[in-house]
């Protein structure tokens, strides 16, 4: 892949309108990833499966995401950018964290620039506030930057980040709430519970929550409904928001209630069955692994095996995949919001 033809391919992805586009751009995605990807290559050969021999979106193979803590998953193209950055999962003791090799940093701004625009609206009419102990903590965080980058955008004077100062970050959000001002929160879970069980009520109830990145070993888990409830009674917000995303991937889904995601049109779920990894589950409804198919992954790999259950509900006509995130598979390392679960 040439840089021409790398950046024709951003358009094309960040213009898909249906299926039919969709398909045709990933099965693109696997043609270059097999020629250009030596640990994908391998592990595709292993499974007798090339782009000749590969007519269909199921017919791809889907790398097991466990391969992003012991290789360097990349693909040799030339984005024309010369430096890069790295990006680490969340590790609670005794996990081994997973390292993804972003060459092409502004692809990812476009892909949560777009993705957060779509679903939310101008980000200049917001105010940011991140409520994100341990992953400000750490060196290496997709959340933390994508958040930077958010505020950065945004340019509210109120913008900011809070560590453990809950009584602050209280006192920030009822001043917010009496200037009429769009906020939106960014908290990981553990802390999220933390501030609900130390502060009174706020009944801010146009706050909207997003809920990421689970307890992190911090305290009894949590079930996801019983976690919104008591965010809702606490900050008297109607629902309590979601974003599903990871270090592995640079595209999120985004839920606005009731644990329903939805994905960017360039990103998809296929729901494998839990004792075939290469059998999919075609009928909706139906709980399984979630392979993900983020066509913003074209540096690294853009078919990953999920270690997560999930059961796909619907697409829109805008090509958006409508899910929801059910658990993780048993044995499984947890992580992220699906420690709730």
């Amino acid at each position: 892949m040439s840089r021409e033809e790398y950046e024709n391919y951003k358009k094309t992805i960040f213009g898909i309108k249906n299926g039919s586009d969709f398909e045709k751009a990933a099965l693109e995605a696997f043609r270059v990833q097999y020629w250009n990807n030596e640990v994908y290559r391998k592990y595709c050969d292993l499974l007798g499966m090339t782009p000749e021999n590969t007519d269909g979106i199921g017919n791809i193979p889907f790398l097991p995401i466990r391969l992003f803590k012991t290789a360097f998953v990349e693909t040799a193209i030339d984005t024309g950018h010369n430096s890069e950055t790295v990006f680490s999962s969340s590790a609670t003791t005794g996990m081994v964290s997973s390292t993804h090799i972003v060459h092409d940093i502004s692809l990812y701004e476009e892909s949560f620039i777009r993705t957060f625009e779509h679903f939310y609206g101008d980000i200049r009419q917001y105010t940011i506030l991140g409520l994100l102990p341990s992953y400000l903590e750490r060196e290496g965080s997709s959340l933390v930057y994508m958040v930077d980058k958010l505020m950065k955008l945004s340019g509210s004077e109120d913008n900011g980040y809070y560590l453990y100062n809950y009584e602050e970050l209280a006192g920030k959000l009822e001043m917010l709430r009496r200037s009429g001002k769009k906020t939106i929160l960014f908290g990981v879970t553990f802390a999220l519970v933390e501030m609900a069980e130390s502060i009174g009520k706020i009944n801010f109830k146009d706050l909207v929550i997003m809920e990421t990145g689970g307890m992190k070993g911090r305290g009894r888990e949590i079930r996801r409904d019983e976690l919104h409830n008591m965010l809702e009674r606490t900050f008297g917000a109607s629902k309590i928001h979601s974003e599903y995303g990871m270090a592995e991937l640079l595209s999120q889904a985004y839920s606005q209630g009731d644990g329903i995601f939805r994905t960017p049109s360039w990103m998809r779920i296929l729901i494998r069955d839990l004792h075939d990894p290469f059998v999919y589950l075609e009928e909706n409804g139906m709980a399984g692994g979630m392979n993900i198919i983020d066509l913003a992954n074209i540096n690294s790999c853009c078919f990953i095996e999920t270690e997560d259950i999930g059961t796909v509900i619907s697409h829109d006509e805008n090509g958006s995949c409508i899910f929801s995130i059910d658990g993780r598979i048993k044995n499984s390392e947890l992580r992220g919001c699906n420690m709730l679960l």
